[in-house]
């Protein structure tokens, strides 16, 4: 639900903007989501001790020179006890940013670090095939193969060697 809320918040932030202008209101929307992440800032914007003009006034302090379309968003927000959904908005603000600059960033899952010569031909080899500019990171987790996830694109590779052998078994008993 709140990214419906968030989607459309996002088309008035986002409707007859210049690129520029864009890219400062996804900045300055992303700083202020990742406090978000802190559990001691959400107490304060959860808290019903702390009025929602202090919240708000709060929020407008992380960035010192915000645009005015943050400013407002934030005040209309804090108005309509909104503030939760500034993730959601960010969120969604930033996978429009990446379809209109063409931009995409995603993650190479394995269970080793790849050399950056890897990365870079695995980067260049998508960015071919889906036409953008792709940037891949690599992140070492427990997954036994290696994986591909393109968050705005809804692309997900993957190979898995346990999947991969009980292939080549089945294969083999089928060709006997």
């Amino acid at each position: 639900m709140s990214n419906l809320i968030a989607k459309r918040y996002v088309k008035a932030l986002v409707k007859d903007r210049e690129l520029n202008h864009i890219k400062i209101i996804n900045e300055q929307l992303q700083f202020i989501a990742s406090a978000y992440s802190s559990d001691k800032f959400l107490d304060i914007i959860n808290s019903i001790d702390v009025t929602t003009y202090n919240k708000v006034d709060l929020l407008l302090s992380f960035v010192g020179n915000n645009d005015y379309l943050v400013n407002n968003l934030l005040i209309l927000l804090g108005k309509n006890r909104k503030l939760l959904i500034i993730p959601s908005i960010a969120e969604e603000l930033n996978k429009e940013y990446s379809v209109l600059t063409n931009q995409y960033k995603g993650v190479i899952h394995s269970n080793v670090p790849l050399t950056s010569e890897y990365v870079s031909d695995l980067q260049a080899k998508f960015s071919n095939k889906f036409g953008v500019n792709l940037y891949l990171s690599n992140e070492v987790s427990g997954y036994d193969g290696i994986k591909v996830e393109i968050d705005g694109l809804g692309v997900e590779i993957g190979f898995e060697k346990n999947k991969f052998k009980s292939q080549m078994i089945e294969y083999i008993l089928k060709a006997v």
